[in-house]
């Protein structure tokens, strides 16, 4: 994952039950599993592959009951669009599972959607037996660790002592002050206003014109949106998300409990949506529920993470999430031979950006963010963003000016990236310790739209996936002559809204 650009201040001028179906992400096989993990995997140097198998024969599964492997929610969510239920949506063959256990390795998760499972084995002589397996089509490393693994990548400690409204909204005031006092660049600094409800976050929503939507009562309720990301430190304790609805959450990438420190940077990217504090910060989608879940590695870079996030976007998926937001992308591995080539940015040929590509169809909407190579010589967007029928976003200045860091398009089949922008520089959020700090980064500005999509979604509920990606699309400031550095440009929310009620 391209890491954050946190902009320091100086040079700035101064959880609901998960449903008994997905608990354990389409591992619904044997008692056999329970066993498998027990390999003392940290302490000892071990390996993750990718099982690619044939087919989903003998599964016992159908898809005339969804009911077994997809919540209501969910089942509901196709209904209303239309959408088929088909074999993508079937889980792995169980047997099939049972087969790959019993060569002695332990099953980390599955991915019914690209028919895959992930295996972790101290072994790494166990691939010729699993590809000896008649259910086995190909088996590829996706991981190798060396040796004991710290505690996760958390940038900060995890501490239950955070500052109170008061103390945040104090220390906020005398920043702001500051920036005001020193700006002798005019129009170059980004200061909130601290008169607005939105405060802290007022700017984001002005940019989208989004606030007729919230004026109007739509402010993302009933609306289910899931945040795939790389870690939520303190997201349960801190005073400016004390609101924020969290259905649930679910760790895809470490086996130990400490969900809530595990890295900072899906706490910051909740906090662009999810908070709700009148007069300190208001996200852009306030009353949304939201479902947390981690699938980025901080402490590597490595193929297994594109496997994390598909299970992740199908257990999304199958609890009924409307809307996904995904700040990740993969382009450089520690692995050089792994590395994402220019020909491969066709929406299928990584697993990431394949999974990415099923997710309209199964009537979701996933933003995800550009990446942030505009300004190295990779400068691409980065999977999953070359995806089809989701909605990249790019990142602009709160001039409307585009950020040097912000990804570029096309895809190599042509098609527009980014598909739109919104603010990425200069976005002030809450940091974990509770305090507000200026980032940069598209990173922030894919949430930021996100919840505007969750709250025209709320106000336009006859519209399906695809349509919503359009309206959005055609509100763009540049959606008369789209190009691969703007996309459709910033959208105007309150224009996508009239104009899908005249759809």
């Amino acid at each position: 994952m391209r890491k954050t650009k946190l902009l320091p201040v100086l040079l700035l001028a101064l959880c609901c039950q998960i449903p008994a179906f997905a608990q354990d992400i389409n591992m619904e096989v044997s008692a056999n599993l329970a066993s498998s993990d027990v390999t003392p995997y940290d302490t000892l140097p071990y390996y993750k592959f990718r099982v690619t198998l044939r087919d989903k024969k003998n599964n016992e599964y159908s898809v005339k009951h969804p009911e077994m492997f997809l919540s209501r929610k969910a089942i509901e969510r196709r209904k209303r669009q239309k959408v088929k239920i088909d074999k993508t949506d079937l889980p792995v063959s169980g047997k099939y599972l049972d087969m790959i256990l019993r060569t002695g390795v332990r099953i980390e998760h599955t991915s019914k959607w690209n028919n895959t499972v992930l295996v972790s084995t101290t072994d790494s002589s166990v691939v010729s037996e699993l590809l000896a397996l008649p259910c086995v089509k190909d088996v590829r490393k996706v991981a190798y660790y060396k040796g004991k693994k710290g505690s996760g990548s958390s940038e900060e400690t995890r501490s239950t002592e955070v500052p109170t409204l008061d103390s945040t909204r104090v220390s906020f005031s005398r920043m702001v002050g500051a920036l005001t006092q020193r700006q002798t660049a005019a129009g170059k600094i980004n200061i909130p206003d601290s008169n607005d409800i939105y405060c802290v976050a007022s700017t984001q929503i002005k940019q989208l014109n989004g606030k007729s939507l919230h004026q109007s009562g739509y402010r993302g309720e009933g609306m289910t949106i899931a945040v795939i990301d790389g870690g939520f430190t303190n997201a349960d304790i801190l005073p400016v998300l004390k609101n924020t609805k969290v259905l649930g959450t679910k760790d895809f990438v470490h086996r130990r409990n400490d969900f809530y420190n595990t890295g900072s940077h899906g706490m910051m990217v909740l906090s662009c949506m999810g908070t709700d504090v009148p007069g300190t910060i208001v996200g852009t989608a306030p009353d949304a529920s939201y479902w947390l879940l981690l699938s980025e590695d901080g402490e590597s870079e490595q193929l297994v993470e594109e496997d994390n996030w598909c299970a992740a976007i199908e257990f999304a998926d199958s609890v009924g999430a409307d809307v996904v937001n995904t700040s990740l992308g993969y382009a450089n591995f520690d692995a050089p031979e792994d590395c994402v080539k220019y020909w491969q940015l066709d929406g299928y040929t990584e697993n990431i950006s394949r999974s990415a590509s099923l997710c309209a169809k199964k009537g979701m909407v996933l933003v995800c963010s550009a990446g942030n190579a505009g300004d190295e010589q990779w400068k691409l967007i980065t999977p999953p963003a070359d995806a089809k029928d989701v909605l990249t976003v790019g990142a602009v200045t709160f001039n409307n000016i585009n950020t040097n860091f912000s990804s570029i398009g096309f895809t190599t089949d042509g098609r527009i990236k980014p598909d739109v922008v919104a603010l990425g520089e200069q976005v002030w959020l809450c940091s974990p310790t509770g305090m507000f700090v200026p980032v940069a980064g598209t990173s922030f500005a894919s949430p930021i739209l996100c919840g505007m999509v969750a709250c025209l979604w709320q106000a336009l509920p006859e519209l399906n996936a695809y349509e919503i990606m359009d309206v959005v699309r055609r509100s763009g400031n540049n959606a008369s002559h789209p190009d691969n550095v703007y996309g459709h440009g910033i959208p105007d929310f309150t224009k996508a809204w009239q104009a899908g009620t005249r759809q």
